[in-house]
């Protein structure tokens, strides 16, 4: 591999939040206290140092480390929704970790750990640098899931680690079978060995390598028939957590999905398109009529994330650049309605006690005012309601897949998520509309100035994409072109 210096301006953002992980862990060890709360300060000025080196790899594409890793606009993109993941996460998990006696520095280093590999693999234009990226958040994930060390939160971790090698596995044969097909595991190669080829029936291995890949990405955002561990394993973990995989880790696998198969596989989008119509269907679908069915908020959220990934899927299936470019208004604007929406979650619980049924939000929308507003803004937006973020990445995704002729898909996606309202306004009304118990199981909010900024910060977020989206949309269609 040819190294240049000039390589590392590609790589300074993904060094800034390494070193950042590791002074985190330097500052725990050498400064003692039982506060550690600076340390999420911390992890947030190395975001924000990166994120200033970032806008410079916004424009045409460059590619470093013999081809590796890209800089251009769609991996900027990518970088600035995990960054507000990253800030988000650290804020939401500060008043909460210490709340539950678990702050620990440990925490703050994993999470900027498993950024450094959502950033890899948004920027990854070779299929080994994707696998590690993958196994770098991954092993970062799986600890985090963990963290709290109580039954449910080991189980889940447990789940997830098995389950998650076992995805890992199916990507990785995938690979070595795109390899063995192409000679290649360098995305652009790629592409071109796919162009020439007449018909990707005419190559068995390399269909077989499309169809473990599509598997191993599967996984990670939760499609149906992949997505069994999404419910246990975001019920288990700390909310924080949950929050961080809900979003961080589903921006960071569709950035890759995203860049393999729009990119490497366009010349074959025919073959493979159909089978992700039927993957959207099924994940839209089954994740909205389990959500209707659940008591729990957590985990009605975990469902509630499949079915988000369902609409994801309709704009990987259509593949033009209009769609990738809504898919990525989409996952910023998912970023900021679930963070918020478990930060609600988060406020509602105390020391050793969660509060996720839904009957603990009964008459919370009066007796906790702000909190209650918050928690409908984001419902609202989850359900796709004007003027609010979530309702904006709908459109731009359906509207692209009927400009593509994707009629029936269109429908049933837009069926779906008017089936969705069901269970997001049910939130609202028993907020508002179930009277108080005599002894209400919440006395009381986990409130702390972090946890009050992460919520205004990404109710901000949600109206701003709702009202004003233009500068975001264009900014997403722009890095799009340079994509490749």
């Amino acid at each position: 591999m040819n190294f240049q210096m000039a390589d590392l301006q590609l790589l300074a953002p993904h060094i800034v939040v390494l070193a950042t992980a590791l002074l985190v862990l330097l500052a725990e060890a050498f400064c003692k206290g039982e506060r550690k709360g600076y340390l999420a300060y911390l992890g947030i000025a190395g975001i924000v140092v990166a994120a200033l080196l970032t806008p410079r790899l916004f424009g045409p594409q460059r590619l470093g480390f013999s081809g590796m890793l890209a800089g251009d606009g769609f991996a900027a993109f990518f970088y600035f929704i995990l960054y507000a993941v990253g800030i988000l996460t650290l804020l939401v998990s500060q008043n909460y970790l210490r709340d539950e006696r678990f702050e620990h520095g440990e925490y703050y280093a994993l999470v900027l750990l498993a950024l450094v590999g959502m950033m890899l693999m948004a920027g990854a234009t070779h299929l080994m640098v994707v696998f590690l990226a993958l196994e770098t958040m991954s092993i970062a994930i799986y600890a985090l899931a963990g963290y709290f060390r109580t039954e449910r939160s080991v189980e889940a971790s447990l789940k997830y680690f098995i389950l998650g090698g076992f995805a890992s596995g199916f990507l990785l044969y995938g690979i070595a079978l795109i390899y063995g097909a192409c000679g290649t595991t360098q995305i652009y190669d790629v592409m071109a060995y796919f162009k020439a080829l007449p018909a990707l029936t005419s190559s068995p291995m390399a269909l077989a390598g499309i169809g473990l890949l599509t598997v191993g990405f599967g996984f990670k955002v939760a499609a149906v028939p992949f997505h069994a561990w999404t419910p246990d394993v975001y019920q288990g973990a700390p909310t924080s957590v949950t929050a961080f995989m809900a979003t961080g880790v589903k921006a960071a696998a569709f950035s890759a999905f995203l860049r393999v198969f729009v990119v490497a596989f366009q010349g074959t989008h025919v073959e493979w398109s159909g089978v992700l119509w039927v993957l959207a269907l099924l994940t839209m679908t089954l994740g909205n009529l389990t959500a209707i069915a659940q008591t729990d908020v957590k985990r009605m959220l975990a469902y509630s994330s499949i079915a988000h990934a369902g609409y994801l899927l309709v704009g990987l299936v259509v593949g033009t650049p209009e769609a990738s470019s809504a898919m990525m208004v989409y996952l910023l604007a998912y970023a900021f309605m679930n963070i918020g929406a478990f930060a609600c979650v988060i406020m509602v619980g105390r020391y050793g006690q969660e509060n996720t049924s839904l009957d603990a939000y009964a008459g919370i929308g009066f007796r906790f005012p702000a909190l209650g507003l918050a928690m409908a803004v984001f419902m609202f937006s989850m359900a796709g309601i004007p003027p609010t973020a979530g309702f904006i990445g709908k459109f731009l995704i359906f509207k692209a897949a009927v400009h593509e002729g994707y009629y029936w898909l269109t429908i049933l996606g837009v069926l779906n998520s008017a089936a969705s309202v069901y269970y997001y306004l049910r939130v609202i009304i028993t907020m508002y509309f179930k009277p108080s118990p005599d002894e209400p199981a919440v006395d009381g909010l986990r409130v702390g100035p972090s946890a009050a900024l992460a919520t205004v910060l990404a109710g901000v977020g949600v109206l701003y994409l709702g009202i004003i989206p233009g500068g975001i949309i264009k900014l997403a269609e722009q890095a799009v072109r340079f994509m490749g």
